[in-house]
């Protein structure tokens, strides 16, 4: 066990997802993910056409539910499965292809009120990007935040905005950050993605980020690995340009700066990507998902490292 950390029960040192459910609920507790067929603002033309150059066709939602299938049915296969491990647990659903707020409220209601009335769901997280909350939407979100338990995970990838300009993401940082306020305001959870690995950013670039972030009141972060996907304009861009994509090594090592400027007690929800081998053109060493996440913890133990260690440097 690691005694540097507090919030570990583990060898990990940095505060993991599972660590803080089981703190929190007492109890095993699995997110499913949901594909409730939304489009995106980015890709429909209201802001902006063809989305985020990395995205897939299915809206980073590789590993989400069949989006023809009714959405209980997507929760119920895999509740199926994972209660043949965990008989007891518990469960989040998990709206995740897409921008999961980009449609009317109501419509918003009945697909929430759907997965919140199977047995045993304790809560919702809900993915969708800074510039589609509406006024509207952020009551409802405020009345469902008081009914159970919610989490709003914003797309923030970086704060470089030559980068963001480059990868079309079509909002501001300042979108952003007010809208992280808005949902502090009505107590919401925020959790953020960020992406490493970005075309042509510097480690710099991908440590302001972080440094970025640990100052506003946010109570997690997704870190992410750029995939370079089949058939998307990023795929396009590497063929033309072949910019530097992040080696394996030079990943946890980028990974574990972050970690170390991150406030202890801000949830790691993720630490490494997870594309869909048939899909994935680069870096190849993402599909051993399981051996990034060991040499992170073996460099953290061999540096001594832990979440929060800068904390007091001047950064």
């Amino acid at each position: 066990m690691n005694n540097n950390f507090k919030y570990s029960s583990s060898n990990k040192r940095y505060h993991t997802l599972d660590y803080y459910y089981k703190n929190r609920f007492n109890e095993k507790i699995f997110k499913v993910s949901l594909n409730a067929n939304f489009s995106c603002p980015n890709i429909d033309g209201t802001i902006g056409y063809g989305g985020c150059i990395y995205c897939s066709k299915t809206g980073s939602g590789e590993f989400a539910g069949n989006k023809e299938d009714e959405i209980e049915k997507q929760f119920l296969e895999v509740k199926e499965t994972m209660l043949k491990k965990w008989p007891k647990a518990k469960y989040i659903g998990y709206f995740q292809a897409r921008t999961n707020t980009y449609a009317p409220v109501e419509t918003l209601k009945k697909l929430h009120n759907k997965i919140l009335s199977q047995e045993d769901v304790i809560g919702l997280n809900i993915s969708t990007r800074p510039d589609s909350i509406t006024d509207e939407c952020l009551e409802y979100l405020a009345d469902l935040n008081k009914r159970t338990y919610l989490t709003v995970e914003l797309g923030l990838q970086t704060t470089n905005p030559k980068t963001t300009k480059l990868i079309n993401r079509c909002h501001s940082l300042e979108c952003f950050e007010d809208m992280v306020k808005k949902l502090r305001e009505k107590n919401i959870d925020v959790v953020v993605h960020i992406i490493n690995g970005l075309p042509y950013e510097t480690k710099e670039d991908m440590l302001e980020t972080v440094k970025y972030l640990n100052k506003l009141d946010i109570q997690g972060i997704k870190i992410h690995m750029l995939s370079i996907l089949k058939d998307t304009p990023l795929a396009y861009l590497y063929e033309k340009d072949n910019f530097h994509v992040l080696t394996k090594d030079e990943y946890v090592d980028i990974v574990i700066d972050q970690l170390e400027l991150l406030r202890p007690e801000i949830v790691i929800h993720r630490i490494t990507g997870d594309p869909k081998v048939e899909d994935l053109i680069e870096p190849t060493w993402l599909v051993k998902k399981f051996c990034v996440l060991n040499d992170i913890d073996k460099e953290m133990v061999k540096r001594d490292s832990y979440q929060g260690k800068k904390l007091n440097d001047n950064n």
